[in-house]
């Protein structure tokens, strides 16, 4: 028994002894702590000199909610885009210089552009086949094809409109829109009915702003 009695002892004796330390180790870093303070004090004061606290008024600290992030990226995409749309409501003949085979060049573009076009003399390097499509449809559609040929500095496209042969009537709705949208972009330059072997008169080759390189031509055929 005893010597159990002076085992237990033992234990608590150094559990003590391990508390003592650790109270100790506590408070050096305390005073280590102080110290510190105490140095960036005496050392801010030395740097800016003596400064005097201003007296407590007992106001009351009132947080007001922050106001909500603007979002000024989302808005200049959204201002692109409606610069960039094209509408239904457009009166073309006050804008457009057409002949009666049905071409159309911008100010500042010389007629010989326009003769260059209509003899296929621009590489077709893209087209778009809008024929059978509801008018909403073809109008995003065209608007999107036109948006990524510009970015990738593409000259010249074929839009396919259709003859209008299945349409109330049988007259051709979607090619008088088409016209009225393509003048509506400021990235194209003049277009002109298509020849016969490229679709005739159920499409038109557009001839698009040129970027930096100059569009490339092909001999006549």
């Amino acid at each position: 028994m005893k010597a159990k009695s002076f085992a237990e002892l033992g234990a608590v004796r150094k559990l003590l002894q391990e508390q003592a330390r650790e109270a100790q180790q506590r408070e050096a870093e305390r005073r280590a702590a102080e110290e510190r303070a105490r140095r960036e004090r005496e050392l801010f004061v030395r740097s800016v000199g003596r400064i005097t606290a201003l007296k407590e008024r007992g106001l009351a600290e009132i947080r007001r909610p922050l106001p909500e992030p603007v979002p000024f990226q989302r808005r200049l995409d959204e201002q692109e885009v409606l610069r960039e749309a094209i509408s239904d409501e457009f009166d073309v003949e006050s804008l457009l210089e057409t002949d009666a085979a049905l071409s159309f060049r911008r100010p500042g573009i010389s007629f010989e552009v326009v003769k260059r076009l209509r003899r296929g003399e621009w590489v077709i390097q893209r087209e778009i086949d809008l024929h059978g499509l509801r008018r909403d449809e073809a109008r995003e559609q065209l608007a999107e094809f036109l948006r990524e040929a510009v970015r990738h500095g593409v000259r010249c496209v074929r839009v396919i409109h259709g003859k209008g042969n299945g349409s109330p009537g049988r007259e051709p709705v979607l090619k008088a829109k088409v016209r009225s949208w393509l003048v509506q972009k400021n990235d194209v330059i003049a277009f002109v009915q298509a020849r016969a072997s490229e679709g005739g008169n159920g499409a038109l080759v557009v001839l698009l702003r040129p970027s930096t390189e100059p569009p490339r031509a092909r001999h006549p055929e």
